[in-house]
């Protein structure tokens, strides 16, 4: 029994998902809450979350990339990059991390240029 309930916890750690709150963060900083085939970033970004071609390429996610003005896949287009390229962050729920990658491509979490954007994401996830 103490097996399973520690497979059960160890499961749900390693599961650990960022909350809506932050999507949402993310979504309004990105479009301000718009849905649908968004485009940005002069046309190089598509959808709720902005999310551009080699980023949908790398997370992996099937489909195609013009799925991307759909929030609910591309919620799992950044869930999947996340994971695979801040696989800790994902665990610890380390949004900052989470936020500046997702701003700043796989080692956007160095570059001082999305702190201002992390800073916004933030902001957006004190409001109530």
């Amino acid at each position: 029994m103490k097996t399973i309930i520690l497979s059960m916890l160890c499961l749900s750690i390693v599961e650990a998902a960022p909350s809506a709150r932050f999507w949402r963060a993310l979504h309004l900083v990105e479009t301000g809450g718009r849905h649908g085939p968004v485009r940005g970033d002069g046309g190089r970004a598509l959808g709720p979350l902005q999310i551009h071609r080699s980023y949908w390429m790398d997370s992996r996610v099937g489909g195609r990339y013009e799925d991307c003005a759909s929030l609910a896949y591309s919620v799992k287009v950044a869930s999947a990059y996340m994971k695979r390229y801040a696989p800790n962050s994902w665990r610890t729920g380390n949004l900052r991390v989470l936020a500046r990658i997702h701003n700043g491509g796989p080692k956007g979490y160095r570059k001082a240029s999305t702190l201002g954007y992390w800073r916004k994401v933030e902001r957006r996830l004190n409001d109530r």
